[in-house]
């Protein structure tokens, strides 16, 4: 794993609030996921994602019925042997990042709340794993066997991306104060460049 951040060092508004901020970057895969497989319903992740974000503003928080709330996401959680494209797999690691994030913060358990940084590096891992593959078998067709290195995918600059997108969002919420304004603050930092944490335009 290339990135391994001590999350322990952070508050559990400061985790939730990380989380928060990374799950804006992976929601975008299921939204285009749900419309091309016609399957789930993106608008819950969305509203649930909000309802965290609401929970974050101390001056205004909101009570939140977990076990409802994560009922209500099983439902959205695709079977990736349902699918016959690649696109379900990002969309399964944001409905699995978001569940995560719910049981973290219903049961205060620092090992759930950690789970949404493998999760969302998992996918650009994978994503950038079979792009490479995909160029190399277009230079070379008659190859039998490609292999990715862990230094090729590392290297790749969605990975770049992604190390340099959490070391910032971390850096930042070690020092913020939690409130709104740094809610606002960190959602602006991630959603920045328009786009998904695999490079999908989030306004198409």
């Amino acid at each position: 794993m290339a990135i391994n951040l001590p999350f322990s060092k952070l508050s559990q508004w400061q985790q939730v609030a990380f989380n928060a901020a990374l799950l804006e970057r992976m929601l975008p895969n299921y939204q285009m996921f749900a419309e091309h497989a016609e399957f789930g319903d993106f608008k819950v992740l969305r509203n649930q994602l909000d309802l965290i974000w609401q929970w974050l503003d101390k001056a205004n928080r909101c009570k939140i019925n977990y076990d409802a709330q994560i009922a209500k996401l099983e439902e959205q959680v695709p079977d990736p042997d349902d699918f016959d494209f690649l696109g379900v797999f990002p969309a399964l690691d944001s409905a699995m990042a978001l569940m995560s994030l719910f049981q973290g913060m219903q049961d205060l358990e620092s090992d759930s709340l950690s789970n949404i940084s493998k999760l969302s590096e998992n996918s650009v891992s994978y994503y950038v794993e079979l792009s490479l593959a995909q160029q190399i078998d277009e230079i070379t067709p008659d190859e039998e066997e490609i292999v990715i290195s862990a230094q090729q995918i590392v290297e790749h600059p969605l990975m770049q991306w992604e190390i340099a997108t959490q070391n910032e969002l971390f850096d930042f919420l070690t020092t913020a104060s939690e409130n709104k304004a740094s809610c606002l603050q960190a959602k602006a930092m991630v959603l920045e460049e328009g786009l998904s944490n695999l490079g999908i335009d989030i306004n198409t």
